[in-house]
C-alpha cells in the first residue's frame, strides 16, 4: 500500500471522527434541526434578501425544537 493511500484513509477517518465529536453533544432535536439552521445561516449571508429568504428555515428549526 502506498503512502498517499494510507494518508488519504487516515484523513478520511479523522474527518469522520471529528464530525462525530461535533454531533455527539447535540440532542435528537438539535440534529434534526441542523439542516434548517445551516441553510438559514447560509442564506443570511446574501445581502438584501438573505434574511427574508432565511425566515422559513428559521421557522422550520423553531418548530423542530
Amino acid at each position: 500500500m502506498s503512502t498517499p493511500r494510507i494518508l488519504a484513509r487516515f484523513t478520511r477517518a479523522a474527518v469522520w471522527l471529528a464530525l462525530g465529536a461535533v454531533l455527539l453533544p447535540l440532542g435528537g432535536c438539535a440534529v434534526a434541526a441542523l439542516p434548517c439552521r445551516l441553510t438559514s445561516a447560509t442564506l443570511k449571508i446574501i445581502p438584501v434578501v438573505g434574511h427574508a429568504a432565511a425566515s422559513p428555515f428559521d421557522m422550520c428549526s423553531s418548530a423542530i425544537d
